[in-house]
């Protein structure tokens, strides 16, 4: 079955009945532009969930592959995670008849089954360092103190939902997505992604292709947990068998969605594709990928562009690097201030990840496939 896109959703996300009221603007909820993620819910609600609409019709639902990839972000799933256990079963409600995809939009929800809220109570009139207490209390006047509400990274599993769906489209067109830790604190792993093999990626916790590498994070992590402390690293991605062609001039460049979608995950604190930052004391002599003819097929002899060039995808493997902060939440006494400005100390209680990195790595996955399958699309359309 060919992916035959279905019609642009006109509708705008814009609202401008508040435009002129203080702290009170517009919600961005939507992700995407032809393939779109409407995502709702809070970490401490009934439930997370979200609405998909311009996925294409025909495509057969792997239900157990997009429960599997759920559970590789669920929380509970090793000692290097917290240890809040939630079944994260997803329960789809429309777009879906006899295993197959309608071209309708797709509803689904995942309830919350082992929320603490109780364990909140004490920063109710607090300011968390580094998280987004403060900044969502002056800009709403109100905020939801229990695991952040909408902030909390729990909203990531209508991502992860909406990114299977995207992978099962990808997979339609030879279009894989393989992300994995690269480095965690200090440890990293130095080689390039093509020397690694990525079979191992789920052979171990910390989900790292190098299996010695792998103890070594391990062991860190386990280190921070028990000191009450946090730890951040980087997360690598690469995307094989992407077309030529995909993306827009000149604000529409593929590498700027995949910037925008890496960093709408909840402690990513940087993004670079190809090279990024990486032998700026090279010259172009030395980095410039050489075209070359391939039996017929035009290639590049090397591939420092990242498989993207002028924002447009050449055909080459599409390989980046998505760097996490470490988690904010320390489970040790830190200075603060409350909602009065009052200096004060503070603890956080319940259970929090010591580092993210494991538990995102099906993140990234996940907005890359929506990002490749989103403008896939738009392909599609502009050729008509």
């Amino acid at each position: 079955m060919a992916l035959t896109p279905c019609p642009k959703d006109e509708r705008s996300d814009y609202s401008f009945n508040s435009f002129n009221t203080p702290n009170k603007t517009t919600m961005f909820n939507s992700f995407g532009n032809i393939f779109r993620l409407t995502s709702f819910g809070e970490s401490h609600g009934p439930g997370v969930g979200g609405v998909i609409d311009g996925f294409p019709a025909g495509i057969t639902i792997d239900m157990d592959f997009i429960q599997q990839e759920l559970n590789r972000r669920r929380p509970g799933q090793s000692l290097l995670t917290t240890s809040r256990q939630e079944p994260d079963k997803v329960e789809f409600l429309s777009g879906i008849f006899e295993g197959k995809s309608t071209g309708c939009p797709i509803g689904f929800v995942v309830w919350n089954k082992n929320q603490h809220s109780t364990d909140y109570e004490n920063i109710r009139n607090l300011y968390r360092p580094s998280h987004a207490d403060y900044t969502y209390l002056q800009k709403y006047g109100i905020r939801d103190h229990r695991g952040g509400g909408r902030s909390s990274a729990r909203e990531t599993i209508s991502r992860v939902v909406g990114g299977a769906l995207a992978k099962l489209a990808l997979k339609q067109l030879g279009i894989s997505v393989t992300a994995y830790t690269s480095q965690v604190g200090g440890i990293k792993l130095e080689k390039s992604y093509q020397e690694y093999n990525l079979d191992l990626i789920e052979t171990n916790d910390v989900r790292c292709p190098d299996t010695d590498k792998a103890e070594e994070m391990a062991t860190l992590i386990k280190q921070v947990k028990a000191d009450g402390d946090t730890i951040g690293g980087v997360i690598s991605c690469v995307i094989k068998g992407c077309p030529v062609g995909l993306g827009q001039p000149a604000f529409g460049k593929l590498h700027a969605a995949l910037g925008n979608a890496m960093l709408s995950i909840n402690a990513v604190k940087g993004f670079a594709y190809g090279e990024g930052f990486g032998n700026m004391e090279l010259r172009g002599s030395q980095q410039n990928d050489v075209f070359y003819n391939n039996n017929g097929k035009v290639e590049t002899k090397t591939n420092h562009s990242g498989g993207i060039q002028g924002g447009i995808s050449n055909g080459q493997d599409i390989y980046f690097k998505v760097a996490f902060k470490p988690v904010a939440t320390l489970l040790m006494e830190q200075h603060t201030v409350n909602i009065d400005g009052v200096d004060t100390t503070m603890k956080a209680k319940g259970r929090h990840d010591p580092c993210v990195l494991p538990r995102a790595v099906p993140i990234v996955e996940a907005m890359a496939a929506m990002t490749i399958l989103d403008y896939y699309l738009i392909d599609r359309t502009t050729q008509l």
